[in-house]
């Protein structure tokens, strides 16, 4: 049959006696046939015989487009230039042209090519606006991958203009601010609102401009109804026999982007080493980067099946979790690049759990369990979480096993001086705060001879925090921008260091860690978001309760009082060194049982009926109430009462509080909900 329509479109096609509607009727068949070569070379003889035809530019955009969906980038860019020579007033073969151009590699030519389409754009029609913008977003996302930090984000502001409501690009320019410490991050202009660009800010985001507990669930709700949901995922069909068993060996599968040289394969390395395989069978399913290296290795060596679901569509990656029988699926994502909830929320397992990659509630009606510990969420903070809370003693592992280089920097090698407390903050860029910078500027004003040795960014974002910095009475020398290094490196140079000063409101967490591991102790702020207890955890966990603090001028005074106590500092060092082996932080075999015990215990509230079901009432009007303006502190702390009466009062404003109450009643959510937390539980 296939061989049959071939043959005749081929001679009609010769003889010039067939027209673009009955070309693209026959290769639609031979698509459907999956003759994709027959299709591929009835485009090639088409085209040969019929180059004047005065769609040929469309024909030559489809032929394009069709080698690239059968990855020949090569063919694919041939034939969108002539696409383009057949027409250049035609806008998308440029588009399809930037996107082939960065598959093979050659970046800057995507970026032309996608500008060509936004610059060719005229003429304000629906159509064309829609090329407009996705051209603007292609550029700005490849600038960004790029680093190219300053250009994305005008790209950015460029396509936000044409239209504030693009959930994806407003998040993406926010994140940008934030990694070039442009303040204040949420700055609305022209007919872009606040509203606008706080509703449409990401969870990551959202971490770490403002410790608001409440927004950051309700935030999460949004970003899971409005990225994942709004495609309407379907729960995919799961066997109706299960063996259930209570103490049989449990399958454990574990979703990461990042199961490589990341933080959280760093992190993890070690336990799938320790699991017992006694009690569980690990399965690692990865959707990252492609390339190896040592950690990727040495995880996918560990665990007992390495799945590489990174080309699977969301759809077949969740029907292999079926397929494999996975009991419980552990998102290592959440919210993060590369993360795939679209899969979680196909439910492809019983029981889902959030832990460890996304540091917060994921709000989403899929993830059943958060596991986390007493100090990130005591019983008075699980009101803010959509899972049930379970806790490890520790919430965080770490890798007793993490290389560290034997050459060790001097101080001279690393640009610090040789007298005078060094202070240091290997956070990312995007962590830092005003309220934080100016503590730090508080801190070195009142311990004269000291510095701050930060991770920088790019050039322009070093040059801005120096001239932050000469602002707040702090001379250029005194801040160090330290260089990135390969982690081995980079952990050998900390003990160059005497203490290391967290952000807030999203903390050091693997970097915490790191610190500690290395014998640098940490004076770290406690909030009351995830984000913001963390290293607070691990500092208590590493045997230092004493450098938690609980306020901006708590935070000041004690690191001010470290740097003028070297004999202080020196103890502090001499207990890290002499716990390591003993702490909780570090004992990660005790974090691997209690872990595999949570296991269990979430398999037997699953065959007992008691799996627990996300609470996520009122949440919407929530995210609403937060997005006005005034109600988020982006510079502080607010009291805990008075801050939850003025998201209680809002609810009563708009009439909510009854009909929250009213679900509270009749949804049959999560047991043991205090009364007094009735209005904000969950939020309700």
């Amino acid at each position: 049959m296939s061989s049959e329509l071939f043959a005749e479109a081929v001679r009609r096609s010769a003889s010039r006696d067939y027209g673009v509607a009955d070309l693209l009727v026959a290769i639609d068949s031979l698509s459907r046939q999956g003759e994709k070569a027959l299709m591929l070379e009835l485009y090639r003889i088409w085209l040969r015989y019929n180059p004047e035809d005065p769609l040929a530019c469309a024909v030559w955009f489809n032929f394009g487009t069709a080698l690239s969906e059968q990855r020949d980038f090569v063919g694919a860019k041939a034939a969108l230039q002539e696409a383009i020579k057949a027409n250049p007033s035609f806008v998308p073969p440029y588009v399809n042209l930037g996107n082939v151009c960065e598959k093979l590699g050659t970046l800057d030519e995507a970026v032309v090519q996608w500008t060509n389409a936004a610059n060719l754009v005229a003429a304000v029609t629906t159509e064309n606006l829609t090329y407009k913008l996705t051209a603007l977003k292609q550029i700005g996302r490849v600038l960004e991958q790029g680093r190219i930090d300053a250009r994305a984000e005008d790209t950015m502001r460029m396509s936000i203009e044409l239209d504030p409501h693009q959930h994806d690009i407003v998040q993406h320019w926010i994140a940008l601010r934030q990694i070039q410490c442009k303040w204040p991050v949420v700055k609305p202009w022209g007919a872009v609102s606040y509203k606008a660009l706080v509703r449409n800010m990401s969870p990551l985001s959202a971490a770490a401009l403002v410790d608001d507990p409440i927004f950051q669930l309700a935030n999460a709700f949004n970003y899971s109804k409005v990225d994942v949901l709004a495609s309407r995922p379907q729960p995919v069909e799961r066997p109706a026999t299960l063996d259930r068993r209570p103490d049989r060996r449990l399958r454990i599968g574990y979703v990461s982007s990042d199961l490589r040289e990341h933080a959280v394969g760093y992190l993890t390395s070690e336990i799938f080493e320790l699991h017992d395989r006694a009690a569980v069978e690990v399965f690692a399913y990865y959707c990252g980067m492609p390339g190896e290296d040592r950690t990727k290795i040495r995880v996918r060596s560990a665990v007992d099946h390495w799945i590489d679901i990174t080309q699977m569509a969301d759809e077949d990656a969740a029907r292999r979790i079926v397929a494999d029988g996975i009991d419980i699926l552990v998102d290592l994502n959440g919210y993060t690049k590369d993360g795939r909830l679209k899969l979680f929320a196909m439910q492809p397992a019983p029981i889902i759990v959030n832990w460890l990659g996304y540091p917060g509630t994921t709000g989403s009606r899929f993830h059943n369990y958060i596991v986390a510990d007493e100090r990130i969420i005591p019983p008075e903070l699980e009101k803010f979480y959509s899972e049930k809370v379970l806790r490890l003693p520790c919430y965080q592992p770490t890798d007793r096993k993490r290389i560290v280089s034997e050459r060790r920097q001097t101080r001279a090698e690393a640009g610090l001086p040789e007298d005078g407390i060094v202070y240091c903050c290997f956070n990312g860029t995007q962590k830092i705060t005003p309220a934080m910078f100016s503590a730090w500027a508080a801190i070195l004003n009142r311990v004269p001879g000291s510095v701050l040795w930060l991770l920088g960014g790019s050039k322009d974002t070093n040059a801005r925090l120096l001239d932050i910095a000469l602002g707040q009475g702090i001379a250029a020398n005194r801040i160090v921008i330290a260089d990135r290094m390969p982690n081995a490196e980079h952990l050998a140079r900390y003990p160059l260091a005497d203490v290391f000063l967290d952000t807030w409101p999203y903390g050091a967490h693997t970097t915490a860690s790191d610190a500690l591991w290395m014998g640098v102790p940490v004076v770290t702020l406690m909030g009351r978001g995830f984000a913001a207890r963390v290293c607070g955890s691990l500092v208590s966990a590493a045997g230092l309760p004493e450098l938690v603090t609980h306020s901006i001028e708590d935070y000041v005074s004690l690191a001010v009082a470290l740097g003028h106590d070297a004999p202080r500092v020196a103890e502090l060092k001499r207990r890290l060194a002499a716990n390591r082996d003993s702490c909780v932080l570090f004992d990660t075999p005790l974090l691997v049982t209690r872990l595999e015990t949570l296991y269990r215990e979430m398999w037997l509230d699953y065959l007992g009926g008691r799996l627990p079901l996300p609470y996520l009432t009122n949440l919407e009007t929530i995210h609403e109430i937060a997005c006005e303006p005034g109600v988020l502190d982006f510079d502080g702390i607010q009291a805990g009462r008075a801050y939850e009466d003025l998201y209680r009062a809002k609810l009563i404003e708009r009439r909510a509080l009854t009909a929250a109450l009213h679900d509270r009643r009749v949804a049959g959510g999560p047991a043991a909900i205090p009364a007094e937390a009735e209005t904000i539980r969950r939020v309700a």
